[in-house]
């Protein structure tokens, strides 16, 4: 099983959304806050070219955020990547 890394703030919306579904598949995730460590963000930045959370990687991909998890998981990818 790949490890799930998920950059997040605790106060996002589509964060909530994107771990209820990791929940639902049965999956745990590495999560960094990055209010919490503002250091990780332009780390982020620089992994996924990105600035709004959640940033989602599965294995070494970037899978993105919340609404492209949401894609890859209504297209079925989803499973296959877990």
């Amino acid at each position: 099983m790949p490890a799930i890394e998920m950059y997040v703030k605790l106060s996002c919306p589509y964060c909530v959304m994107a771990k209820r579904l990791l929940t639902t598949k049965g999956q745990e995730w590495n999560e960094i806050d990055i209010e919490a460590q503002p250091q990780r963000r332009s780390e982020m930045i620089e992994r996924s070219g990105r600035t709004t959370v959640p940033q989602i990687f599965i294995g070494d991909r970037h899978v993105g955020g919340c609404d492209d998890l949401f894609a890859l998981d209504e297209s079925g990818e989803l499973d296959g990547l877990l």
